[in-house]
């Protein structure tokens, strides 16, 4: 599943050129793959406690395995937002929860911790080879072999689960709540919709405000991104309001609201979030400025993006050892700091010609800072929860790391384009080769928003729409500019992510495992106790 997302970051091009769409159709697949996964891992959760974990995941594999079969025959971008984005999106529901909930039920301790160190080195394995093995396939052969790969890797998966101890079915499965669901699915669903729109509806003032009738829908003259987002959190408080009076009349509840009370559980998912949302914003920007800027194709893409994924492997595994000598908040920390400094670096290098050391150096030490985060957080979470609700533990795990990824490629995709736009519009409106019916002519077509494409694309569109070569020139070299500028603002938006996030490492557990072995873990059970 992390090796999907990969793919389809480093393999951009190719999938626009295929499919006849835009980057921002991607950007939308991309989104709305993690979005589904959000909205809906609660639900997943309580399937297996309903239908008992390993059949959730037997189940769950089965409909992913469908998904991407459809993912790799999709012949437009509207099958592959079906294949990819949607049943794909419903099989990882499924398997993420009881991934989790069956690491709990079988390890415990240094085992635990151990067990879910492997599971942050599997995802940083399939970060550091998703973008290389994704650009090679995908630059010798086709992006859809890649997608053929996974539906033969889950034939081979479903044919020795048999192995597994199977987990026994509730004797009292509890009923999923439906209402509970809606609301949860739809709250988180129109956040992450109202913020992938801002670039193209605007923020505040309307830009290219959908229509209904032909009449624009731009509530009291604004933009409807933020009725969006406001009516998400009424739906997400309603859903809050609607559980605790399931809880009081003791039915049977989507999540329970006391989970949420453990204050380690609770800042371990805060900062899981943040950190899938500057990795997957960061994992947007870099594809963009390497294969639009630069003009890399999806394999040397990977493999200038390899740096980053084996350190962040290596982070991952030896994390585990780190965390027993100077506790899991402080590697976070550590981690958060790294990613911080990274990205600042990140933001001096990019150019129209690539700074090859600082690059790389500014890539490994990103990875680290993921990292170090990878190998922490799952065990935090999962250990904080009693054992009776791993299941729910896992499904808000898998929550906040979707929503974080598609918030991290919506928001920081936003940025991307607004820069974009701003610095064009601004440069135009300052360049005096450019005629004034030629500058009225350009502004009219971004008022839609604006693509991002290669110079020499923009450049042939300039031409064809009448332009003198000198006049395109003019406007083309407005519009690279416009591109550094919008990138350099996007990875800065990430550093100030990655700082912000540090504010919600307060509550991660503050001394070493061994140390807080018996303290800690009454800390943990009082919490839940006042709970």
């Amino acid at each position: 599943m992390v090796l999907d997302s990969s793919v389809m970051n480093v393999s951009i091009s190719q999938i626009v050129a295929d499919l006849d769409t835009t980057v921002t159709g991607v950007q939308l697949a991309i989104t709305a793959y993690t979005l589904v996964m959000a909205a809906f891992m609660l639900v997943g959760a309580k399937l297996g406690d309903i239908w008992g974990r390993d059949r959730a995941f037997g189940l769950g594999l089965a409909v992913y395995g469908l998904g991407s079969l459809t993912t790799a025959l999709s012949p437009n971008l509207y099958v592959l937002l079906l294949g990819w984005s949607l049943v794909e999106g419903v099989g990882a529901v499924l398997v993420i929860p009881a991934i989790a909930a069956l690491t709990a039920a079988n390890y415990e301790g240094k085992q635990r911790a151990l067990a879910y160190g492997v599971i942050g080195g599997v995802a940083g394995a399939a970060i550091a080879v998703g973008p290389v093995i994704g650009g090679w396939v995908t630059t010798e052969f086709s992006w859809r072999l890649v997608f053929v790969g996974e539906v033969v890797i889950v034939l081979v998966i479903l044919f020795v689960r048999k192995r597994m101890q199977p987990s026994p079915r509730p004797e009292h499965p509890p009923k999923l709540d439906f209402v509970g669901a809606g609301l949860s699915a739809g709250g988180l669903g129109l956040i992450v919709f109202g913020i992938l729109q801002s670039s193209s509806w605007g923020w505040l003032q309307p830009i290219d405000a959908p229509t209904i009738g032909g009449r624009e829908i731009t509530p009291l003259g604004f933009s409807l991104v933020p009725f969006l987002i406001v009516g998400g959190l009424l739906l997400l408080w309603l859903f809050g309001f609607w559980e605790e009076r399931r809880e009081r009349l003791g039915q049977d509840a989507l999540l329970e609201r006391a989970l949420l009370r453990i204050q380690t559980l609770r800042a371990g998912l805060a900062t899981l979030l943040s950190q899938q949302l500057v990795l997957m914003g960061t994992f947007f920007v870099l594809p963009v400025y390497l294969q639009v800027v630069l003009g890399l194709d999806a394999f040397e893409t990977g493999k200038r993006l390899l740096p980053m994924s084996i350190a962040m492997l290596i982070a991952a595994l030896a994390g585990t050892k780190l965390a027993a000598r100077l506790a899991p908040r402080l590697v976070v920390q550590i981690g958060l700091s790294a990613m911080v400094v990274a990205a600042l670096v990140l933001v001096g290098t990019i150019d129209v010609e690539l700074h090859e050391t600082s690059f790389k150096l500014s890539l490994a030490f990103f990875g680290v800072g993921a990292g170090l985060l990878m190998s922490q957080l799952g065990n935090v979470i999962m250990s904080s929860a009693p054992p009776e609700k791993t299941n729910e533990a896992g499904g808000l795990q898998g929550t906040a790391q979707n929503l974080g990824a598609s918030l991290g490629t919506a928001l920081i995709g936003s940025v991307l384009l607004a820069g974009l736009l701003t610095g064009f519009t601004n440069r135009l409106a300052e360049n005096p080769a450019v005629s004034d019916p030629v500058r009225t002519q350009i502004e009219a077509a971004t008022e839609q928003g604006i693509d991002i494409v290669t110079t020499e694309q923009a450049h042939a569109i300039l031409v064809s729409g009448g332009l003198t070569g000198a006049e395109a020139d003019a406007v083309t070299a407005d519009y690279a500019d416009a591109q550094l500028d919008g990138l350099k603002r996007a990875m800065l938006a990430v550093a100030l992510l990655a700082l912000l996030s540090l504010v919600f490492t307060r509550r991660l557990p503050g001394k070493p495992p061994k140390a807080e072995a018996g303290a800690g873990g009454a800390t943990d059970r009082d919490d839940r106790l006042r709970s």
